[in-house]
């Protein structure tokens, strides 16, 4: 028998590293034992268990990465809760972008232009400053699109007073674009929309709002992204 040892101190051993170099792969996700990733170096592991170091495993410094993730609505408004969903198992099987997950990429992320309160449907993380600058300090000037779900009947002159005509928090709304997807679902396109508005909006012309879900923030879609799934944003994509 043999006695377990720490990951990292078996890692200088197997690659001649230093301690350090062994701690710094580990934590970035590039360590596997036994086929499964682990990312504490003081993990415990005896000398029958397989130790691999991903070939293509760097110790150059780790790129900020934005994330564009499927929110379900019972995480609601809350960035926190969201965040708890982004998780190494919760990532898109067909997510293209390539990058090597590491759990830094799930620290320090800015949420960029909150959903709606109860809404589900495409939100931005980001460690990038580019990507937050764009989506919090240029929030007015971005169109987001919404599908509501609605309850009720529309008046004739509904569909003319959600487009322009309405007032929110004791100030006229500029004109938007509200089409109907169907007979049940309404499609909202609006710039710098405020917490609330949708609903207000919806309940002005005597219509109740069943759900809502975002399905585009500027030029980036939620396209096939599931609920709950999430996925790199790619370097040629642009809000």
């Amino acid at each position: 028998m043999t006695t377990p040892v720490r990951l990292s101190k078996r890692l200088v051993e197997l690659i001649s590293c230093s301690r350090k170099e062994a701690e710094l792969y580990i934590a970035g996700g590039w360590v596997m034992v036994d086929g499964q990733m682990v990312d504490k170096p003081q993990f415990m592991v005896s000398q029958l268990e397989k130790i691999e170091l991903h070939p293509d495993a760097s110790l150059a410094p780790i790129a900020p990465v934005t994330i564009l993730f499927h929110q379900p609505p019972v995480t609601g408004t809350n960035a926190d809760s969201a965040q708890q969903l982004i998780r190494t198992d919760t990532r898109a099987a067909d997510d293209r972008s390539g990058i090597h997950i590491n759990k830094q990429h799930f620290a320090r992320l800015k949420q960029g232009i909150a959903l709606e309160k109860n809404a589900s449907g495409l939100s931005v993380f980001t460690q990038d400053f580019r990507v937050a600058r764009k989506l919090i300090d240029e929030a007015a000037t971005i169109e987001q699109e919404y599908i509501v779900e609605i309850a009720g009947e529309l008046p004739p002159d509904g569909l003319k007073q959600l487009n322009h005509g309405l007032s929110f928090n004791g100030r006229t709304l500029p004109p938007i674009k509200v089409s109907w997807q169907n007979e049940t679902r309404l499609r909202f396109a609006l710039k710098g929309a405020q917490p609330g508005q949708i609903a207000h909006m919806c309940k002005s012309v005597g219509l109740q709002v069943l759900a809502m879900k975002r399905i585009r923030i500027g030029r980036m879609s939620m396209a096939k992204l599931q609920p709950g799934l999430w996925r790199y944003l790619m370097p040629y994509e642009r809000f």
